[in-house]
């Protein structure tokens, strides 16, 4: 497990050359203007929503999954959907491999996401968490009552909750044992007769020549190459988002059997992504 933290075995990105470097410039300035022009349209939208709707949110998640599916087009990768997401209340969760996920998973369903605390202070993403709809969680057992009770709120509100089991991201290549902690929250007398929990797999495809892993963004990489080295490519790969059937948390005696259930159908998933590939 070690050497997936061994910056040597990092994939070597591409150099750039004049031709990246005029698409690094087109593009970013692209998903600027689409990225904070949608944040600015998205707090402009919901400063009328927030006082008639509340915890609800019917207007501005639109914004969000706009945003998130044009930024593929930006960025000339090709994005599919595979599977139906589900309508009953609940939560999703997903593998984790990249700092791509973000617009993937956002792209193809209303979702929200569940982060650790200090993702708020964070310059830029932090905006952008908070913006739209992002639980915040603190690893501190003294809050586990209260964040309970605000997971409890944002779930029988209708909102889809998604979080990554792993509790890091990967090289896209594996799926790693999913973490069961966040899982008991759904067993709460209030939650466990009335919710679903849905697996969803995530799924890249590198650009033609590049090593398989091009996308994945894991371990101490930094982000600022790995943006680049993805806004310079001539012919990027593509992304595929897999919903899985939808699991009653009811159907399970505990935490660990339903977090066990939820690792299985991604992995499988993950697996015959990559062997069609």
């Amino acid at each position: 497990m070690s050497a997936r933290w061994d910056t040597s075995s990092y994939p070597k990105l591409p150099r750039l050359g004049v031709a990246g470097l005029v698409r690094v410039l087109l593009r970013g300035a692209a998903m600027i203007v689409l990225v904070f022009g949608g944040l600015v349209f998205l707090l402009a939208v919901r400063l009328f929503e927030r006082p008639f709707y509340g915890l609800h949110r019917p207007f501005t998640p639109a914004i969000t999954r706009f945003v998130c599916r044009n930024a593929f087009r930006l960025l000339g990768m090709e994005f599919a959907v595979v599977g139906v997401p589900m309508e009953a209340r609940g939560a999703v969760v997903a593998n984790h491999s990249s700092w791509l996920d973000i617009f993937a998973l956002n792209a193809a369903k209303r979702i929200y996401f569940v982060s650790k605390s200090e993702v708020a202070s964070w310059p830029a993403i932090g905006w952008l968490a908070r913006a739209t709809g992002t639980v915040f969680i603190e690893r501190n057992p003294a809050r586990a009552r209260e964040q309970t009770a605000l997971f409890q709120d944002r779930l029988l509100a209708g909102h889809k909750l998604l979080f990554f089991p792993e509790g890091t991201s990967t090289d896209g290549m594996q799926v790693l044992p999913f973490k069961t902690t966040l899982f008991q929250a759904f067993f709460a007398p209030e939650l466990r007769d009335k919710i679903y929990v849905q697996p969803v797999t995530v799924v890249y495809r590198a650009p033609e020549g590049e090593d398989a892993r091009f996308y994945g963004w894991w371990g101490g990489m930094e982000l600022g190459p790995h943006l680049l080295a993805t806004l310079a490519l001539g012919k990027p790969g593509g992304v595929e988002v897999v919903y899985g059937t939808p699991m009653a948390v009811a159907d399970f005696q505990n935490r660990k059997a339903l977090a066990a259930a939820c690792e299985e159908a991604v992995r499988r998933a993950h697996t015959k992504a990559l062997s069609s590939s």
